[in-house]
């Protein structure tokens, strides 16, 4: 006896926006994931490049810096320019652009052409890392699904950092650094053509901003007296200093202070990225039961206490690498809490500009991390003593923020009541 179709119809109905639901993160995923990628694939191609171009360090490490500023700027502009003119045209140029810039950046004849290109590049992948953030609160606000996407896209994010060193790594063992920027150049095209097929706009006319662009950055600066909204932007961009300074100094702790090879190191920091994947899977896992601001807190207060015992031991035992380790593992999954939790509630208090706000939240973010990362650094790398310390005061900072914005008052929680939902706070 046939099915009546008008039960069947439901079911596939579901299963084909659960697929389509599932490719547009598999999308927006790469696109936050090209920036990662772009950042540190090159780097074990370090010493090749200024031989090839006959520079010197410092020049090519301008380069990197370069890509990050550019990413900084990217997400302050390019958030705001995709509230007024819409989603999928941003986010078409960026990959577009990414793609071109790498291009130049493979066939670069100096290292002042690279720079340049590598600031540009570092603009255009910024689209995929903002305006994915105002894709998913398009699509998501006020719904259980959107800290589990949010959660969902920061742990496909948080595996670039992993396998781009590795990636990087295989093609410098048969080829130059050029082909890096070649296979970046083939990534980007494989964005534009998932962004064609898969990531459709989540931004109705209706809904843009009108008065055009000027009016969406006019926005960014009435974010600012949205006590709220900046306590927790400032919430995760200062975690999000202590995770750089984490990155930037966790090399010198590891090799030179603990003698570990190259290779050992490697193993490490895979590990400790790990725990920012648990910390992700379960924050999207039991968000809509325990609470998006229970997560976030206690999130930054497993980092926070991690960091203390840290610097606590290495100033009166002098530490060693088993305690430093275990308690940079604590620390990083504290992280994979704070950021998803952080994220989800600053684009539920900024609905209205979803744009203007993921790049005051991203713009921050690079900023603050940019400026730590090599504070540690001034102090010394004979000692895990710095690193802990920057970390620490980052973290304090990050408290006082997250208190600021009293997260007790359940600001971004979303509830369902009859039917409908709303957001406390917003």
């Amino acid at each position: 006896m046939p099915k009546d179709p008008l039960l069947v119809a439901p079911a596939a109905t579901v299963e084909r926006s659960q697929e389509r639901v599932g490719r547009l993160l598999v999308v927006l995923a790469a696109l936050g994931a090209v920036a990662p990628l772009a950042t540190d694939m090159y780097v074990p191609g370090f010493p090749g490049l200024v031989r090839s171009l006959g520079t010197t360090g410092s020049s090519v490490q301008l380069s990197m810096t370069a890509f990050l500023i550019g990413l900084a700027l990217g997400q302050i502009l390019l958030g705001p320019v995709s509230d007024a003119v819409g989603r999928r045209r941003v986010l078409l140029w960026g990959s577009a652009l990414f793609t071109v810039f790498s291009l130049v950046c493979a066939l670069a004849p100096n290292i002042d052409v690279l720079n340049v290109a590598r600031l540009l590049e570092g603009v255009a992948g910024a689209a995929g890392m903002v305006v994915g953030r105002a894709v998913l609160t398009d699509r998501f606000h006020g719904t259980p699904e959107a800290p589990r996407h949010f959660a969902t896209l920061s742990v496909i994010v948080s595996i670039a950092p992993i396998a781009a060193p590795v990636l990087g790594g295989a093609i410098l063992g048969f080829a130059s650094w050029r082909v890096v920027f070649a296979a970046l150049t083939g990534f980007g095209v494989l964005l534009v053509l998932g962004v064609l097929a898969w990531a459709p706009e989540s931004l109705p006319a209706s809904r843009r901003h009108s008065g055009g662009v000027s009016s969406t950055f006019r926005a960014i600066g009435g974010l600012f007296g949205r006590r709220a909204l900046m306590g927790y932007v400032l919430t995760s961009s200062f975690s999000g200093a202590a995770l750089f300074t984490y990155i930037a100094g966790s090399a010198f702790v590891f090799q030179d202070v603990y003698g570990v090879s190259p290779t050992q190191y490697s193993l490490i920091f895979a590990v400790n990225a790990l725990g920012m994947l648990v910390g992700g899977i379960v924050f999207g896992r039991i968000a809509s039961r325990v609470g998006i601001n229970a997560l976030l807190v206690a999130g930054l207060g497993i980092a926070f206490v991690a960091t203390a015992v840290l610097l606590l031991v290495l100033v009166t035992t002098g530490g060693g690498l088993v305690v430093t380790w275990v308690c940079l593992f604590l620390v990083i999954i504290g992280f994979g809490l704070v950021l998803p939790a952080s994220t989800t509630i600053v684009q539920a208090l900024g609905h209205d500009a979803p744009g203007a706000t993921s790049g005051l939240l991203g713009g921050t973010q690079f900023v603050l991390g940019a400026a730590a990362s090599p504070l540690a650094g001034l102090f010394g790398t004979d000692s895990a003593t710095p690193t802990a310390a920057v970390m620490l005061v980052a973290l304090v900072l990050s408290v006082l923020a997250l208190a600021f914005a009293r997260p007790w008052q359940g600001h971004g929680e979303t509830v369902r009541l009859s039917g409908s939902s709303t957001t406390p706070g917003a």
